[in-house]
């Protein structure tokens, strides 16, 4: 028997460093040169030219082709799918969105607020969740070295 769970997690970091150093580094295609867990980000050629999607590829060999479904640079997020993996995923789906927010004011004033959301579809378990959850963890910790060297 499953154990119920929340299908959507939430992460966010906030970043010692101005908006427009940290939402340089959010571009699908450019994810590997702040995810450590990545090996390769690149386009998939072949694509339509109104789709953009990118190829994960981790260090542990797992690959994803990940598709913008948005992108705001008015607003600061973008939004992505995964449409396949090597190996299959255990669930059907997952919605994934990175948000960007300058820091306006209190000690923290001219750092980044960085949240990472993801919703996936009910057949996703406790496991996947939690998966998740320790990913983006990292993916922000990662982000947060990158954005803030000098």
């Amino acid at each position: 028997m499953s154990i119920p769970t929340s299908t959507s997690v939430v992460e966010s970091a906030v970043i010692k460093a101005p908006l427009s150093h940290v939402w340089h580094h959010i571009k699908l295609q450019d994810f590997s040169s702040f995810w450590s867990a990545l090996k390769s980000s690149q386009f998939v050629k072949g694509t339509s030219d109104e789709t953009d999607v990118v190829q994960w590829v981790f260090k542990d060999g797992t690959q994803l082709e990940v598709k913008q479904e948005e992108h705001s640079t008015i607003n600061h997020y973008i939004t992505y799918s995964i449409i396949t993996a090597k190996p299959e995923l255990s669930y059907s789906s997952v919605l994934s969105t990175i948000r960007c927010y300058a820091v306006t004011s209190g000690e923290l004033e001219g750092s980044t607020f960085v949240e990472w959301t993801g919703n996936f579809s009910s057949d996703a378990d406790a496991g996947v969740i939690q998966d998740a959850k320790f990913k983006r963890r990292d993916a922000l910790a990662d982000l947060t070295k990158v954005a803030t060297k000098k």
